[in-house]
């Protein structure tokens, strides 16, 4: 579904991704692990288009989007969720997620009744301002927004960021029961790389901008070397 290849991205005179190369296919979970600065967030960012590579391709469903506007990313099937859970905290929980389907055709607000099933909490605030959220409801906001944009390849970056372990559980299993439900492309970005592998198909370790393994998530996990070196448990 989605193929990165040879991706080079720069910040000025810093190297952020050195030759990047990797591989979501459809109903898969590829998670993408590395400490601060590994360039986890510049590759998701390169994917969707808010960064343009200095060399290399994106290509999804074996077309290549490299130079495409951000919309039109998102009109072929992509949907980005950032770092930092950017709720529009002034508008309501109902109003958030109606951005979601605002460059798709024939969108309807009874869509986010599937939304409200996956996150019951949801339901029971829509009326409220986001501001009134707790971080793991607005985690659950952004995702169900990006969801309602109807994604082929959904980009997740640090969805786990300064949530309890709970929450954290209760978010990854209803992404990987997605994935399996609906054939959802899944490339996920994260700190938390023991909760990452536990729900991934496929673990790519990002060092300085390149890529020093990819394997399945339970060999990664089971390396203790390569745990210790680059993924912190």
């Amino acid at each position: 579904m989605l193929e990165v290849r040879d991706v080079v991205t720069t910040y000025g005179p810093v190297l952020a991704l050195d030759g990047v190369s990797l591989s979501v296919p459809a109903g898969r979970i590829t998670a993408v692990l590395g400490a601060n600065g590994a360039g986890k967030t510049t590759l998701l960012r390169t994917v969707s288009g808010l960064v343009r590579p200095k060399a290399g391709a994106v290509e999804l469903d074996g077309k290549d989007i490299t130079r495409l506007p951000v919309e039109a990313m998102v009109q072929r099937g992509m949907a980005h969720v950032p770092e930092g859970r950017g709720v529009i905290a002034e508008l309501t929980v109902a109003e958030n997620l109606k951005l979601g389907g605002l460059f798709r055709k024939g969108a309807k607000d009874s869509e986010a009744d599937e939304v409200y099933d996956l996150f019951p909490a949801l339901r029971e605030r829509r009326d409220r301002s986001a501001h009134t959220l707790s971080g793991g409801e607005r985690q659950m906001l952004v995702v169900g927004r990006a969801l309602l944009a109807r994604p082929r390849v959904l980009l997740l970056d640090e969805p786990s960021l300064g949530l309890a372990p709970r929450v954290v559980a209760q978010i990854f299993g209803i992404v990987r029961d997605l994935v399996d439900r609906t054939g959802l492309a899944v490339l996920l970005v994260e700190q938390n790389a023991k909760s990452a592998l536990s729900i991934a198909d496929t673990g790519v370790v990002l060092n300085l901008g390149r890529v020093v393994a990819t394997d399945s998530a339970d060999a990664l996990a089971a390396d203790e070397q390569l745990r210790h070196a680059f993924l912190g448990f």
